[in-house]
């Protein structure tokens, strides 16, 4: 995940069983929501999809 706002990045482990629709920065703290038109915050700040987009289905 990279933060928008401080540019921050961290290796998170992605849930496959559930979109993740906010996160908090570790950093700067900013709580972070999908843009618009994805479906999870990984799909926005991620380095990769979410594993429903990756395999091809809908999001969550």
């Amino acid at each position: 995940m990279t933060c928008p706002k401080c540019s921050y990045k961290k290796a998170e482990i992605m849930p496959t069983d559930a979109c993740a629709f906010f996160y908090e920065c570790e950093n700067c703290k900013a709580r972070l929501r999908p843009l618009e038109g994805d479906c999870c915050v990984y799909c926005s700040y991620g380095t990769v999809k979410c594993p429903p987009i990756q395999a091809g289905d809908k999001c969550c």
